[in-house]
């Protein structure tokens, strides 16, 4: 399925996310031919029990409240003159509510878009990014926070492959990338954990092969080292513009217990990261 419909998420609360995400957002957007719509949510801060006054505590919820508006505000500001220069379809999506349904509200959002875009969270935020790759049903593409380098790009894409369930979604959600690639690495790591097919990787660079993607196998051995910093040495070494893996965790109540490889990538993304759950 092509990729026509994008969501681009932002923070407002506590502090804000950075509008250097816009400029990949936009070019992702403009590489696909896509529509992007951009939702930042002016989250109404609960606080709890405190010995503060009544007067007090309305008045730190009322300025904190102001903040989010503000910035959410100017998000949409910047990511519209962004979107008109570059002359996409898009819209913009200014949510109220409080501060803990922020979650739900996205992942309600991003269930009826082809692809969501989340930037990379800080901690206190990453609830966030967990609810919409787990809960969304669809895929996402996590961008680093900080300001990119070069210019977006999809001269050369790495796919994470292990045979998994999560990693054959990711695939498939990623094809309409993948096929923009000049050059996609599928990287397999070997003596990290038992494969159910042997040859998995030749048969998968088959199939991107039959969609005229260009590809190159790379087995790496594992040697003791985790497998998220394996994967990272393999993204510098290609000199890669986006990863391709399958998010693995569960649901524990409200929280996430997240796979080992997730886990490091999701925390600090070196770059684009696509993830299907």
């Amino acid at each position: 399925m092509a990729i026509k419909d994008i969501l681009l998420t932002f923070t407002s609360y506590p502090d804000p996310t950075p509008v250097s995400v816009i400029g990949d957002a936009i070019a992702l957007a403009a590489a696909l031919d896509a529509h992007v719509a951009a939702i930042s949510c002016e989250a109404h801060v609960e606080v709890p029990g405190t010995f503060l006054s009544f007067g007090m505590v309305e008045g730190i919820v009322a300025g904190e409240a102001h903040k989010s508006r503000a910035s959410a505000q100017a998000q949409l500001a910047a990511f519209t003159a962004t979107a008109q220069k570059a002359g996409l379809l898009h819209e913009t999506v200014h949510e109220r509510c409080r501060s803990s349904d922020v979650p739900d509200r996205l992942v309600e959002y991003a269930r009826l878009r082809d692809l969501t875009i989340v930037p990379a969270p800080a901690s206190y935020v990453q609830w966030d990014a967990e609810a919409v790759i787990f809960r969304s049903g669809r895929p996402v593409l996590v961008l680093p926070e900080t300001p990119p380098s070069k210019p977006f790009s999809l001269d050369t894409a790495v796919v994470a492959w292990d045979f998994s369930r999560a990693a054959a979604r990711a695939v498939a959600d990623a094809i309409p990338l993948l096929e923009k690639a000049k050059q996609v690495h599928v990287v397999t790591v070997t003596n990290e954990k038992t494969f159910d097919a042997r040859h998995s990787s030749e048969e998968i660079a088959k199939n991107l092969a039959r969609h005229g993607i260009k590809v190159v196998l790379d087995k790496v051995d594992a040697a003791g080292r985790p497998i998220g910093k394996v994967i990272r040495a393999r993204l510098a070494a290609c000199n890669a513009d986006l990863l391709v893996m399958g998010a693995f965790g569960h649901s524990r109540f409200r929280e996430f217990v997240l796979g080992g490889a997730t886990q490091d990538i999701l925390s600090a993304p070196p770059l684009p990261v696509l993830f299907s759950h």
